[in-house]
């Protein structure tokens, strides 16, 4: 089966930063919603599309916490988001749209990783909500300000989704819950919706990308034992990290999600899974944890989990 994920020859890696992939790019008059823009690379990935000239707009589960993380960031306004809670996307989603604004990009940068079983709405696996389920919804309610504009939505998933293809039998994880399993499936789940979502919304002139930002020492740890880290290599008993080499900077962990929605060079592509500020190849046979697992492209499991989402979340744009 052919299939658009190969590399294109960006000419950036995985060391280029945020501020490399936007050189010479002017996003002067652009609006961008980044879920997540005040912590880790949601942060860096604030400052940068600011810095090139965009007005950011940063819902936040902690608006308080948000404002202080990007004060002195010119062209960035928080609000009020809790991804767990569909009314508070609901919420958010009406507040922008009274605005009148057309959205040009959207990263959806936003997530939990690993954590203990945890259970939000009507019983929803914290991560698959949180991650997923409440990106899902707020895409689509917010689809009549990113449309007009032939908007890029990303969706920042992780190398992760080789941990678990979708549940389909069990996505909740009813029973035998496993934190790494879950997490994988969420970022499954994030590059199946930016497929289909492509699909969907291009003839609109609206593109999706999913991408894997790379290793990053961040706060998305929160939910990890030190033991755990250490016991898996990336930290000493003194939480230094044991292979610096091996994990990005946030400046570098940001570039990706920078470059797939702003680049010039993806102009008329969509549906692909990125990574290293490229278009990542297919995964290896062998299992190594590196390229795309061909299940989360799969247009037909895309469709699936679509249905699927809109039938939990009661949103749908293209009903």
């Amino acid at each position: 089966m052919s299939t658009a994920q190969h590399k294109i020859g960006s000419g950036f890696g995985a060391r280029s930063t945020a501020d490399d992939v936007l050189h010479g790019i002017d996003l002067s008059g652009k609006l961008a919603v980044v879920t997540g823009g005040y912590s880790g690379l949601g942060l860096e990935t604030t400052r940068a599309l600011a810095k090139a000239g965009a007005r950011v707009v940063v819902p936040a589960r902690r608006p308080a916490t948000a404002r202080e993380a990007l004060e002195g960031i010119d062209g960035v306004e928080t609000d009020e988001l809790d991804l767990g809670d569909l009314e508070s996307v609901r919420a958010f989603a009406e507040r922008f749209l009274a605005s009148g604004r057309p959205i040009d990009i959207v990263i959806d940068s936003a997530g939990i990783m690993a954590c203990p079983e945890t259970r939000v709405g009507p019983g929803w696996e914290a991560q698959f909500a949180t991650n997923h389920l409440g990106h899902f919804a707020l895409v689509n309610r917010l689809w009549p300000a990113i449309e007009p504009g032939g908007a890029r939505v990303v969706s920042v998933s992780s190398a992760g989704h080789h941990y678990s293809d979708i549940r389909w039998d069990d996505p909740h994880w009813h029973e035998g819950y496993d934190k790494w399993e879950a997490y994988g499936q969420a970022k499954t789940a994030n590059v199946l919706f930016a497929v289909e979502l492509d699909r969907r919304g291009r003839e609109s002139g609206v593109r999706a990308f999913s991408l894997h930002p790379g290793g990053i020492l961040t706060p998305l740890q929160r939910y990890l034992p030190q033991q755990e880290m250490v016991d898996r290599g990336w930290i000493d008993e003194n939480g230094t990290p044991l292979n610096p080499e091996g994990f990005k900077t946030p400046e570098q962990g940001a570039a990706t999600q920078v470059w797939a929605a702003t680049s010039p060079q993806l102009a008329g592509m969509g549906g692909v899974y990125c990574e290293d500020c490229d278009i990542a190849e297919p995964a290896p046979a062998d299992g190594t944890r590196t390229g795309v697992r061909a299940y989360a492209t799969d247009p037909g499991q895309a469709a699936r989990l679509w249905e699927l989402s809109a039938e939990l979340t009661e949103v749908n744009a293209f009903a």
